[in-house]
């Protein structure tokens, strides 16, 4: 082989060391500049477990906004809204009345609550619009003393009220009892043989000249923490 062939193979050795020396060079900056996160995008690699994630808000009993210190039971009642929607009352993280256990019915619907245990010891309805005042004249009277009475009304909870049921719903604690009528909204959280009004009860009032044909499916809603009652 000539000196020119040997200065052609020197050259061409040259070039292709050359050649492969720069697309090593550039391949290795390509994938070194292209991260998998920018080719997938961020939410794709996204890990939901990372510290910035915002923490969950712990659940409080029966759903409420606010938790409960120990010894206190939490409650919520809500009242029927008109007569489109039926009420529920839980107590103690426990649903004990509502449309879906189907335990509710129109008028004044009842649970009683053991206020030492928080047990549940009875529910009931009385129809306050075609049924018997004197039904719900007798489980009033049948309450043991320390017994928690959770009430919500639904639909009409005062066409058949009489002063005698006024009366036993008043010595639990109540305040509106007495005026109670027809359509009202209520609800109410007393005891049996309270010696004074009962801080937990709400009432919305028909108004006779704005919802003279129509009452609006508004519900009323109570919610809060009562101290146990310790034996």
């Amino acid at each position: 082989m000539g000196l020119t062939g040997v200065l052609r193979v020197v050259v061409m050795a040259c070039t292709l060391a050359g050649t492969w020396f720069l697309l090593q060079m550039y391949l290795n900056t390509s994938w070194k500049s292209i991260s998998l996160r920018s080719w997938f995008g961020s939410s794709v690699l996204a890990d939901p477990s990372a510290s910035h994630a915002q923490p969950q808000t712990p659940r409080n009993k029966c759903g409420n906004v606010k938790s409960c210190p120990q010894n206190h039971f939490a409650f919520k009642i809500i009242s029927g809204a008109a007569n489109v929607v039926g009420p529920s009352l839980c107590f103690d993280d426990n649903l004990i009345m509502s449309s879906v256990k189907n335990n509710i019915g129109r008028g004044l619907n009842f649970a009683l609550m053991n206020g030492t245990t928080g047990q549940l010891i009875k529910t009931d309805n009385y129809d306050m619009y075609s049924g018997d005042v004197k039904h719900l004249v007798a489980f009033l009277k049948t309450i043991q003393n320390g017994t928690l009475v959770l009430v919500a009304s639904f639909d009409d909870p005062a066409t058949k009220m009489n002063d005698e049921a006024r009366t036993l719903l008043t010595n639990l604690g109540s305040t509106y009892a007495a005026t109670l009528h027809y359509w009202d909204n209520w609800v109410f959280l007393g005891e049996k043989d309270r010696e004074d009004k009962s801080p937990f009860e709400k009432l919305l009032q028909l108004n006779k000249e704005t919802d003279r044909e129509l009452k609006l499916p508004v519900a009323l809603k109570m919610e809060g923490c009562i101290p146990q009652k310790m034996k």
